[in-house]
Formats: C-alpha cells, structure tokens, sequence
C-alpha cells in the first residue's frame, strides 16, 4: 500500500486534535468553550503561509446551520412540547408502576424503550424526547439525573443499530456497497442489506448496554447531583412542614373499599374528627385534587391523606376496615415534587380576605389551596395533630393581617395566584411553569407529522423536525419564547464548533494519512484482525469527525482490503458502518453532548464509563458479525 507524505496542514490538523483532547480532558475551561476555542485557533491558523486549505473561512460557522445542529434545536422543541402538556410526566410515572422505584430496575426499562424507540429515529431524537422524562422519574425518585442519563444516553446510541434506518452510516451504507460495485468484478458484486439485517447485532448490542449498567452501574456511574434541576428546587412537602413548623406527618393513599361506613360522609367530618387532611380524592377515575371540603366519600375510592400514621392507621384505617398502600400510587403525579409541593402564602395589610375564614372563601375550590397550617405569631395552627401541635379546625379561624398560610397546591395554581393582591407568595423556589394538558392533542398531531415525515418520505431530517417543531409554537402548545428556553445553547454551541474540525481532519488528507499507516500495520494480518482493526480504526475516527465522514472514507478503503485479503467487502463495509456508532469515549457524539449538561458529567466521566463500552462494543460486535454474517 503506497505510504502518504504528511504536509504541514495535517501536521497542524493532528495538533489541534492533541489540543481539543487535552482540553477536554484536563477541563481547564468548561468543554463548550474548548469547542469555541478550538473553532477559533482554526480558523486564525488558515491565514498563515502554507496552512491557506486548512479551513474554509468563508464557511467557519456553517456547523450552526448543519443539518445535526438544526436538527438538535427542533427535537429540544418538540420535546418541550411533550413536556409542556404533561404528557412526558405521564410517561414517567407509567414507567415508575410498572418498574417501582429502584435503580437496578428504572435503568433497564428507560434503556430498552429508549434503544428500541432510537432504531427508528435518530438517536438523538429518541434522546431528546426521553430526557424530560428520566428528569421527572429523578426527581420523584430522588435518584441523581447523573445516575440514569448516561445508561439512556448509550442505549440510544446503540439502538441505532437495530434496523438499517437506525443511524446515518447504515442508512448511507447501501448507497456507498452500490458505488463501489461499479468497480468490482461481477462475481463480486456486493447485494445491499436488508432493513433488518442487522438487527440480531444491534439487540446484542443493545441488550450488551443494559445488562452493563445493570451489573456495573453502581461502580461506573457518577454519584454526582446535577444542579438546578427541578428536584433542588422544589422542596418535598415532609421536608418542609417538618423542618419548618414541626408538622410531623406523611401523606398516605388510602383504599375505601365498596360498603365502607365512610360512604356518604363529608371531607370535612373525617377531617376535623381524626385530626387529618384529605388533599385528593379518587372514584372511579375521576380524581380532584384539592377537593371541597363538603365532597362527600364515594366508593370504591382512593383518598390522599396527610397526617401521622400512627394517628392515621389506628384512628383512621384499622376502624373503618381501610388499607393504607406501601406508596402513593394513583396519586404518584400529583404529589411528585416537579408538579406540586408546600408553599407559603401571606395576608397582607389591607387584603380582602382579612376577618374571613378558609371555609368562606372556598380556598380550594377558588385558588386549589389545600390549607395545612396556619402560621401566627409564634403560634401555628393545623389539622394535623402532632406531639407538640394541639389539632384546631383551621378552616373556621378567621384569618388576620400576616398570618403565613401553609398550604399544599399545584405549581401552577401557585403561578397563577401571584398575580392576586389578596395574597403574597412567599415562595419562590418552585418549577414556574404553566402546565397545558388542553394541549395534548396538537403536542402529539405535530409530533406525529415530524415522525411521519422522517419515516415515509426524504424529507431532510431537519426540515422535518423543524416543522413540527414551528407546529406547536403555532398551535400555541409553548410559545416562542419558551421554545428558546427549551434550547440547551451549550450544547449547540459545543457541536458547531466541532464540525469544522471535523472538516478539516477530512479535507486535509489527515484522515487518510492516519488510516493509510494504520492498514499499512495490518497488511497481511489474518481476515479477522483485519476486521477488528478497522473496527477500532472507525471508531477512533468517530471520536474527531462526524460518523458519516468516518464512513464515507473508510468503507471504500475496507471494501479494498477485503478484496485483496480474499474476505467478503460487504462485511468488512457493514463492519465499519456499525463501529461508527461506538462513540462513548468522550462526549462529541450529539447524544453525549446533549446529556453532558443537565447531568452535570465531565469528560473523565466518560472516559471511565465509557472506556468499558467502547471496548465491550468491539467485542459484540465483532462476536455478532461472526454468527450472522
């Protein structure tokens, strides 16, 4: 094979590579500016003597409108969209019923849905559209977001390898095997893959993935807590009402069951009798949360109860022949952290509620308070008795200049009682955001448009997604600003700024000087080190330029070695279109990059977790390309 000379370009192609490596290692600067800085020194390096094709300077900043950076806004939008009508929290909490509450049983769950559902969309689509969920199942789980976006993260990646349409390499594969046909013997002749051809490979791969967070999850995976996600800020009801006024009490699901003695009494008797508050009621599927307190029991029901459970289970539920469950179950969305909680809510001088009582003014029913205590003073007032708290019917004390009510509610009745003068809010660090369930008819029509758009035409990826994206915004499923916020800019900013040296590792010759020495090494090896070494070649290739430009260069080049060595050129060309996709080492792959921030990962992250990946990668699928093909 005839030897490449190395030019000065590539010799300042192969330093900047060094350079982007060490920074992202070493984290001098946070990653996204690494990206910037590398974006920059390129393209200053092109108006030098002799470095004139190092980049394209006229087109530095065209990564900020590739189809993979357009494409990643639109799925941030249309995942906020999902978010934003409650659907995803649905989602999560089906998911916590049927897999409960524990790591070792949420991870592979998320990972498969997540790797079956990324074999058919891009990856980092399926990514993007989980994300908000694995956010709500941390929060109501307490479990770090660090501890499952990476686990979801990989099996996207991975399931793009389940079908043929599963990632851009396979999907450009069948073009590249019917280009080189032209130049092939007709004995040859390379026949293109069917849409599942590889999907025994990609359910090992996949199946590889799960099994290995599952196994040595508890010892790869950072611990670290990611900030100002919505489970720091919204403090749990227990925490506060504890630490705050002594309130000692838990909130319970309670099952009244079919002829219950309780059948025709109201909220308000049980409550005042057993010293307890009622927050939500169930019957036969119609659940209010926040109930008026002369709602009558129905049954069978469900009852969200606060109060001590000593007080609740001898006084309450063994009497009545009640079962109080383990966890809140039919009540799980309700009462998550990310969508209601405790707050503080003052009476200002001169309000319109002042000599009136929480009954009169129907609290609930106006303003979706549930009124837990009643803070005057040195002196606090509740339901709920406790060991230092006598229990007072604070629905008939009539409330005074500022007295603190402590009340339960949703956020977004919260949102909405800023803006009325009888009341201050005095809490501030809750999620401020106006759920739109009204909207979910519109959130999922232009979601299924993008889907469809994808699947059964050529449309461009990006115009795709773009479209149901400007959908919702038109639909008013979030409006324009919001869409904006949806947007994580670190790490569109962190792609783009890559891409460009991507260009230059392929423009330059760099990439072929680089594979040019590394199949030198191997000629003449046997057929199988043959196919390992260009599985690990793509796969270092992937890590500095974009999966397609690894593939489009280096399947000819495997196509050539499998002709000269006497193995089969398909194989060796699938060989490198699947190891395109082993990319966990450090975070440049679009899904990597997108999980990086809302984690709170670094890059030694990945390098550690995903150093046993990448090298579990190469193992399965060299194992599965030896089975099936």
């Amino acid at each position: 094979m005839e030897s490449l000379a190395l030019t000065y370009e590539m010799a300042a192609v192969l330093a900047l590579l060094a350079f982007t490596v060490f920074l992202f290692v070493s984290e001098i600067v946070r990653i996204d500016l690494a990206a910037i800085l590398v974006m920059v020194l390129l393209g200053a390096l092109s108006y030098m003597p002799g470095l004139d094709n190092l980049a394209d300077v006229n087109n530095l900043f065209s990564g900020f409108s590739s189809n993979a950076v357009m494409s990643i806004i639109a799925v941030m939008i249309i995942g906020a969209g999902l978010d934003k009508t409650g659907l995803m929290s649905k989602v999560a909490g089906l998911i916590l019923r049927r897999g409960g509450t524990t790591e070792a049983r949420i991870i592979p769950i998320i990972s498969s849905v997540v790797g079956v559902i990324s074999s058919f969309m891009q990856n980092v689509g399926a990514a993007a559209l989980f994300l908000p969920v694995v956010s709500r199942i941390s929060a109501r789980t307490d479990i770090p977001l660090s501890r499952l976006l990476m686990p979801m993260g990989f099996c996207a990646i991975l399931g793009g390898t389940i079908t043929m349409v599963g990632s851009s390499p396979l999907i450009l594969l069948n073009d590249l095997l019917a280009s080189a046909n032209d130049t092939l013997p007709q004995d040859q002749q390379m026949q293109p893959f069917g849409l599942f051809s590889v999907t025994p490979i990609g359910l090992m791969l996949v199946a590889t993935g799960v099994l290995y967070f599952v196994v040595f999850g508890r010892w790869v995976l950072p611990a670290q807590r990611e900030r100002g996600s919505d489970a720091g800020s919204a403090r749990s009801m227990q925490t506060f009402i504890e630490t705050t006024y002594g309130l000692r009490a838990d909130v319970f699901e309670v099952r009244v069951p079919k002829g219950s003695i309780l059948i025709g009494q109201t909220l308000s008797d049980l409550m005042v009798a057993h010293h307890m508050y009622i927050l939500g009621t169930s019957y036969r599927g119609n659940k209010v949360i926040a109930p008026m307190a002369d709602t009558k029991i129905e049954a069978p029901a469900r009852l969200a109860v606060l109060g001590l459970r000593r007080v609740v289970l001898e006084e309450f539920a063994e009497p009545y022949g009640l079962e109080i469950l383990p966890s809140l179950n039919v009540f799980a969305d309700d009462f998550a952290a990310t969508q209601s909680g405790v707050a503080e809510v003052v009476i200002p001088p001169g309000s319109a509620v002042i000599g009136q009582t929480p009954i009169d003014l129907r609290l609930r029913q106006t303003h979706g308070l549930s009124l837990l205590a009643i803070h005057r003073g040195d002196e606090t007032l509740s339901h709920v008795e406790t060991e230092d708290h006598i229990a007072t019917h604070i629905g008939q004390v009539p409330l005074q200049a500022g007295d603190t009510a402590v009340v339960h509610v949703q956020w977004d009745r919260l949102t909405r009682l800023k803006s009325d003068k009888d009341f201050v809010v005095v809490t501030s660090d809750f999620p401020q955001e106006e759920l739109r369930p009204h909207k979910v008819g519109w959130a999922l029509a232009f979601f299924a448009v993008a889907l469809a758009l994808i699947l059964f035409t050529d449309v461009r990826l990006s115009l795709s997604l773009l479209i149901g994206a400007a959908g919702m915004i038109l639909a008013r499923v979030l409006s324009i600003d919001e869409a904006y916020e949806a947007v994580s800019w670190s790490t569109v900013f962190l792609l783009a700024s890559l891409i460009p040296l991507g260009h230059a590792v392929q423009n330059t010759g760099t990439a072929d000087w680089i594979a040019n020495h590394v199949l030198r090494l191997l000629d003449g090896w046997p057929l199988w080190s043959l196919q390992a070494g260009l599985a690990i070649l793509a796969t270092a290739f992937t890590l500095v330029m974009s999966n397609v430009g690894a593939t489009v260069l280096l399947v000819p080049l495997a196509i050539s070695i499998a002709v000269s060595a006497g193995g089969d050129p398909a194989v060796f060309a699938l060989t490198v279109a699947i190891s395109t996709s082993n990319s966990f080492l450090i975070p440049t792959h679009q899904v990597n990059a997108l999980i990086m921030g809302p984690a709170g990962y670094r890059v030694i992250d990945f390098v550690r977790t995903g150093g046993v990946m990448t090298i579990l990668f190469l193992i399965v699928s060299m194992l599965g390309l030896t089975l099936f093909f």
